[in-house]
């Protein structure tokens, strides 16, 4: 696990929404889905 993994998967905890999080992490929604997956 990767500390980006934990910072992704804490904005979609904060923000409840993953494409908010994405904005806030600077990354698509696809791609943070992907992260949160592993």
């Amino acid at each position: 696990m990767d500390i980006h993994h934990i910072r992704y998967f804490l904005a979609v905890c904060e923000t409840r929404n993953f494409t908010r999080a994405g904005e806030k992490c600077n990354v698509t929604q696809p791609a943070l889905s992907r992260a949160i997956q592993q």
